[in-house]
């Protein structure tokens, strides 16, 4: 009878225990719940933004900090080779140039495009079928060092125009012209700079132009003639500058400039005799000396008259 006593008393104290057990145990897991039922919610990982061509961009166009924006971008679709906001800047990308074509809103990677400086950069600036040579420019000639890589020039040549080959009596004197010998001429260098720093001037000794086979020709004969000089386009065209004719061939004839596109235009020239009075006048007739000898036949005589020539009309 006692050994069933102890026995029930030791049953007894361990159910006691066992259920107190899990019931600490179940306290503890309702009291973590609650925990963290109170605690805040993990916020979502930020989207990430990435540099995109704000516009389309062409191929071997050189790309300013305008050209390029930020746009946010899913974190599943983000590749290695993008540019995330934090890493880079759009200005750090000023004057590289587009090695292939970039649509509008692509994201910019460095595959797409190539640094100044680097190899294949000058190539890859030049359009389709263009070539690319340099001519000498002075602080005069190079517009005080105003012109920067991407603007648009007309080249001009100044020269002697020996004795002899202008009609008129101008007593031996050489008359110096200016020519107009190429419109609208793409910059892309200037000395062995491909880029521009904002608002910095360059005193050049080289400016590099884009030009067809025909113009390289052309300049190259020119740099022999006389003096070459710059004369900057502005941003906004003329109207007549829309007039040009689509034929290469014609940029061969006699007083005409050529444009970048091998069109040709009017006679864009200006004599010594335009700029001062005082010179003698004297040009293919356009103003001829103001006294000369011609001859007039009346019936079966002939007699000599001295008259005052007549300025001949000249084309735009």
């Amino acid at each position: 009878m006692r050994l069933r006593t102890l026995l029930l008393l030791f049953l007894a104290v361990g159910l006691a225990g066992g259920t107190a057990m899990l019931a600490r145990a179940w306290l503890a897991a309702q009291r973590a719940a609650e925990i963290a039922e109170a605690s805040p919610m993990a916020l979502p990982a930020p989207a990430k933004s990435v540099l995109v061509a704000r516009t389309e961009i062409r191929r071997g166009q050189i790309m300013k900090p305008e050209d390029l924006s930020w746009q946010v971008w899913p974190e599943g679709g983000l590749d290695k080779s993008y540019v995330v906001l934090g890493t880079r800047t759009p200005e750090s990308f000023a004057g590289w140039v587009a090695r292939n074509p970039i649509s509008a809103g692509e994201p910019l990677t460095e595959t797409k495009i190539i640094a100044p400086g680097n190899r294949g950069f000058l190539a890859a600036v030049l359009r389709p079928g263009m070539r690319a040579i340099s001519v000498p420019v002075t602080i005069t000639s190079g517009i005080s060092g105003f012109i920067f890589p991407g603007d648009q020039v007309d080249l001009m040549i100044t020269h002697q125009i020996p004795t002899g080959t202008v009609g008129g009596n101008s007593g031996g004197y050489e008359h110096k012209a200016a020519e107009t010998v190429l419109h609208d001429v793409r910059v892309i260098a200037i000395d062995q700079r491909l880029e521009s720093k904002s608002g910095e001037a360059v005193v050049a000794h080289t400016a590099t132009l884009e030009v067809t086979p025909k113009q390289t020709e052309m300049i190259a004969v020119a740099g022999e003639i006389g003096k070459l000089s710059l004369s900057l386009r502005s941003l906004v065209p003329a109207a007549s500058d829309a007039a040009t004719s689509a034929d290469p061939a014609a940029a061969t004839g006699a007083n005409q400039a050529a444009d970048s596109s091998g069109g040709t235009r009017g006679p864009t020239y200006t004599v010594d005799s335009e700029v001062s009075p005082l010179l003698p006048k004297s040009l293919r007739g356009t103003d001829n000396s103001e006294g000369g000898l011609v001859t007039i036949l009346r019936g079966g005589g002939k007699g000599s008259e001295s008259i005052a020539s007549q300025p001949a009309s000249r084309g735009s």
